[in-house]
């Protein structure tokens, strides 16, 4: 080995924040991807700083509940994120997702770059052009990423530390 020789650089880890209804779930399914490094639970999209679970439950903070990725785009690309996101959820339903209701669980993509953006709006618009939602109107919103707030401990990878795979969806 040539002692002059440096190791390649790292790719820098890119993050995407969705919402679809209840995050245990939708954390299990991301962090299954080959190319996402870290899932972590929270609330965004609201007015409260530092929000409890507690309170995003009252329906008052205007957070929804959501998973942060972080991944590699060299491994996944974003477009990847967003097709498993289409299929976690039901992207028609306005603020409630299977059983759980209440704007906390609201269909939401927060993107984190210009690129993102397009690259989200680009994939809901084929999608409600597709066959399958011709006639339900996708109620998803995208919006600029925000304060990412952590939830609880207790809620991080909720399903693998309970050794379950899946949730209600």
């Amino acid at each position: 080995m040539n002692a002059d020789a440096k190791p390649a650089p790292k790719t820098p880890l890119e993050t995407a924040t969705f919402g679809a209804g209840c995050f245990w779930g939708v954390e299990h399914t991301f962090a299954k991807l080959k190319g996402v490094k870290e899932t972590a639970v929270g609330y965004e999209g609201g007015t409260v700083d530092n929000p409890t679970y507690k309170d995003v439950c009252t329906d008052r903070t205007g957070h929804a509940e959501v998973v942060q990725i972080k991944f590699n785009p060299k491994e996944i690309a974003y477009e990847k994120l967003l097709e498993t996101f289409w299929t976690v959820h039901d992207p028609t339903q306005v603020n409630s997702q299977g059983p759980d209701y209440g704007t906390q669980y609201r269909t939401v993509i927060f993107t984190h770059s210009p690129e993102q953006h397009k690259a989200a709006a680009k994939s809901r618009d084929a999608l409600q052009n597709s066959a399958k939602y011709k006639t339900r109107r996708i109620a998803t919103q995208i919006v600029p990423a925000e304060t990412f707030w952590a939830a609880e401990e207790y809620h991080q990878k909720y399903l693998q530390k309970r050794g379950l795979d899946f949730c209600h969806f």
